[in-house]
C-alpha cells in the first residue's frame, strides 16, 4: 500500500472518531472534564521520568537536524517545565466551565425570551512545532471547552508528545470520557498535515502553532477555517516620559528572557526626548545582556541595521533599534512593520499611553510591561492554544472560552408571528 493509501484511511478514521467523541463531550458534565484534567495532571507528574527520557530522544533528533538554539530550547523538557505543564492542566481544570454559559439574555415585545449560550465548536485540529507542552495545553483547553481535538505535533517532538498524550488518555479513561476525545496523529508523515487541512467533514477549525513557514502553509492551503498568527513581530516603544529603571528592566526582559517565543520583542523604538535625556542606556543594557543590537545609526548598536531588519522576527538574541520623534512616529512605524501580535509602550503619561492604545490595533497592547507576558497562562487562562491576530471570532490568547461558539435559545408561549 503506498503512502497516500495508508494515510488517507487512517486520517478518515481519526476524523470520524473525533466527530463521535465531540458529540459526547458537548454534553459531558463539568465535573467529568475537571476529573479528567486533574487525573491527567497526576499522570504527567507520575510519568515525568518517562517523559524526560522520551524528550532526550527528541533532543538528539533535533540536534541531528541542526535546530537552532532557540528551537532546541522550545523542544527541551526538564522537571521544572513538566511542573509547568502539571500546573497548567490543574489551572484549566479549576476554571469555570464555559459550556452553557448564558452570555446575553433579553425579552422581546412579541413575548419571546432569548438567550445566547456558549456551545463547543466541535472538532479542533492543532498543528504545532517543537514545543511538546502544546500537547498538554491544547488537549486541556479543547477538553475544557467540550471540543474533541486532533493533535499533529512536530516531527522533532514526536516521542515527547506521545508520552504526554498517553497521560491525557489516562485522564480521559479515569473520568469515563471517550479516549478519542484527544487524539495524536501517530506518524511524522507530512501527508497527515495535508489531510487535516482538507478535512472539512471532520474538523471545524485548525490552529497552527509554530513558525512562519508552518503558519503560512496552513493559511495558504487550509480548506478548514484557521485561528492563527503568522509572525510575532513585537515592538517596545520607550516614550520621553518613561521611567528609566522600568524601561531598562522591561526591554531586557522582553528581548532576552526567552528569545524563541512569539512574545519576544524584536524591535526597540526610543523617543528622541528619552534619548536626549539618557543617551544609549537601553542599548548598553541590551548589549550587557548579550543581545546583538542592530541600529539604524540613531542609537548605539553592535551592528548596522539592514532595511529588512525592521519587520523581522529574529527569535534570537537580536533586536532592531532606532530613535523616533514621539509616539505618532512610533505608531506609524509599528503599523508599517508590525504583525498585530503584541506591542508595548513604556511611559508614565496616561495621555500618551491612551493614544498608543487607541491608535494601534494589535491583538495585545501593553503599558509598562514586558511583551513576554503575551501568553494565555499569564492572562489567567491556565494555558493557551495559540495567539490569534485575525479579527473574526478569536483574538489574542486563545483559551477555553475562545474555543466556544454560541447558539440562541428562544422560548415563547404559543407565540406566532403576525
Amino acid at each position: 500500500m503506498n503512502e497516500q493509501n495508508t494515510i488517507a484511511p487512517m486520517m478518515a478514521q481519526i476524523g470520524s472518531d473525533a466527530r463521535d467523541a465531540a458529540s459526547v463531550l458537548a454534553t459531558a458534565s463539568a465535573d467529568a472534564k475537571t476529573q479528567a484534567l486533574n487525573a491527567a495532571a497526576n499522570a504527567v507528574w507520575n510519568q515525568r521520568a518517562a517523559i524526560i527520557a522520551s524528550n532526550k530522544q527528541d533532543m538528539a533528533y533535533g540536534a541531528e537536524k541542526g535546530l537552532s538554539p532557540a528551537m532546541m530550547d522550545r523542544l527541551m523538557l526538564d522537571e521544572d517545565r513538566i511542573q509547568g505543564m502539571v500546573d497548567g492542566l490543574r489551572a484549566v481544570a479549576a476554571q469555570i466551565d464555559p459550556v452553557g454559559e448564558v452570555t446575553e439574555e433579553w425579552a422581546r415585545p412579541n413575548g419571546l425570551h432569548i438567550q445566547r449560550v456558549r456551545t463547543p465548536i466541535g472538532v479542533i485540529g492543532v498543528i504545532y512545532e517543537s514545543r511538546p507542552n502544546v500537547t498538554a495545553d491544547a488537549g486541556a483547553l479543547c477538553l475544557k471547552s467540550g471540543n474533541a481535538v486532533i493533535l499533529r505535533g512536530g516531527s522533532e517532538s514526536f516521542h515527547s508528545s506521545q508520552a504526554i498524550h498517553a497521560c491525557l488518555t489516562t485522564g480521559l479513561k479515569s473520568a469515563g470520557l471517550p479516549e478519542t476525545a484527544i487524539q495524536l496523529i501517530p506518524t511524522r508523515d507530512r501527508a497527515a498535515v495535508t489531510a487535516m487541512l482538507q478535512a472539512t467533514d471532520h474538523i471545524d477549525v485548525i490552529v497552527p502553532r509554530g513558525g512562519k513557514g508552518l503558519v503560512g502553509l496552513v493559511q495558504r492551503e487550509a480548506r478548514v477555517p484557521v485561528f492563527a498568527h503568522l509572525e510575532g513581530i513585537c515592538h517596545v516603544y520607550v516614550d520621553g516620559d518613561a521611567d528609566l529603571e522600568k524601561a531598562k528592566a522591561v526591554i531586557v526582559n522582553a528581548k532576552a528572557r526567552r528569545t524563541g517565543i512569539c512574545g519576544s520583542a524584536e524591535t526597540l523604538l526610543v523617543d528622541q526626548a528619552f534619548h536626549d535625556k539618557y543617551g544609549d542606556v537601553l542599548s548598553d543594557a541590551l548589549i550587557a545582556a548579550g543581545v546583538e543590537v542592530r541600529s539604524d545609526g540613531s542609537l548605539k548598536g553592535t551592528k548596522p541595521a539592514q532595511p529588512d531588519d525592521f519587520g523581522q522576527e529574529f527569535l534570537d538574541m537580536i533586536i532592531a533599534a532606532k530613535v523616533v520623534n514621539g509616539v505618532d512616529e512610533a505608531i506609524a512605524h509599528i503599523r508599517k512593520y508590525g504583525s498585530n501580535h503584541t506591542d508595548a509602550i513604556i511611559t508614565e503619561s496616561d495621555a500618551t499611553a491612551n493614544r498608543f492604545f487607541h491608535q494601534l490595533d494589535s491583538a495585545i497592547l501593553m503599558r509598562n510591561a514586558s511583551t513576554q507576558f503575551a501568553d494565555g497562562g499569564e492572562f489567567g487562562m491556565g494555558a493557551e492554544i495559540g495567539i490569534a491576530t485575525g479579527k473574526l471570532h478569536a483574538r489574542g490568547p486563545v483559551g477555553a472560552t475562545q474555543l466556544t461558539s454560541f447558539k440562541y435559545l428562544v422560548t415563547g408561549d404559543g407565540t406566532i408571528r403576525p
